[in-house]
Order: C-alpha cells, then sequence, then structure tokens
C-alpha cells in the first residue's frame, strides 16, 4: 500500500468539511490530528480509492481500526458500521436536547456508537464548550 497523497488526503478532509466523518468532531477544535481512514480497510479487501476514504479523528480511527461491524447493543446482533460514503450520518444519528450526545436511531447507528465511544466523557464535555462558544454543532 502506497501512501495517500497529499491532495488526496486534502480532497478528502475537504469533503468532509474538516470534520470527522464519524463523530462530526471539528479538526480545527481537535486536541490531536485527524486522518485518512479506509471505510473498507486494505486488511479486509479495501483500496486506497478516495470512495472508500473518510476523514476521522484519532479516537474514531483508532476504535475502528480494521472493524466492518459491531454488535448492535439493544439487539445484539452483528451489523455493519456507518459507512460515510454510503449512509446518510442524520438516518443513523441525532443529536440529544443539548446537542453534546449522539444518539443512535438505528442499529448501524447505536452499533457505531457503541464501537467508537463517540459519547466518552471528554468528547461530551468538549461538545459542550464548543457549542457555548457556538461552534457545535458542525453545520
Amino acid at each position: 500500500m502506497a501512501k495517500i497523497s497529499y491532495k488526496i488526503q486534502s480532497q478528502v478532509r475537504e469533503r468532509a468539511g474538516h470534520c470527522c466523518e464519524y463523530c462530526l468532531a471539528l479538526g480545527r477544535f481537535a486536541f490531536s490530528t485527524f486522518t485518512v481512514d479506509h471505510i473498507i480497510p486494505i486488511s479486509k479487501g479495501g483500496t486506497d480509492d478516495i470512495e472508500n476514504l473518510a476523514w476521522a479523528c484519532s479516537h474514531c480511527n483508532n476504535c475502528k481500526y480494521n472493524r466492518l461491524q459491531c454488535t448492535d447493543p439493544l439487539t445484539k446482533m452483528a451489523v455493519p458500521l456507518f459507512n460515510p460514503r454510503k449512509d446518510d450520518w442524520s438516518a443513523q444519528f441525532i443529536w440529544n436536547k443539548n446537542q453534546t450526545i449522539i444518539i443512535g436511531i438505528s442499529a448501524i447507528g447505536r452499533a457505531t456508537i457503541n464501537c467508537l465511544k463517540t459519547n466518552r466523557q471528554e468528547a461530551v464535555n468538549l461538545r459542550g464548550a464548543l457549542k457555548a462558544f457556538g461552534v457545535h454543532p458542525p453545520k
């Protein structure tokens, strides 16, 4: 696997609006770097094609690792993880009332939240602070 070019990385980042495509973390306020994620990991037959690439915060990328599916905590069934190229974020997730916690409204959404730990306390705290400054949730 060749290193993904800066040009492709820039295209992926721009397409994502500089936000993590899984948890919608804002890259400009992140304390760790974002990276290009292979939606279907190379180890599972994925490619470097731009349609298989997503912009991800380091936490989501590390939690996802090479997984293609996780268990929905409600049904206990294995389901595919959220795919930002095929799945609509708003069909899988909503924000809670104060917009700091992501709620899964589908099996894919619930499994992805569970697997990627998108509602870890640090993320919830940061969302609350960013909301107070009027920059969360991302538009």
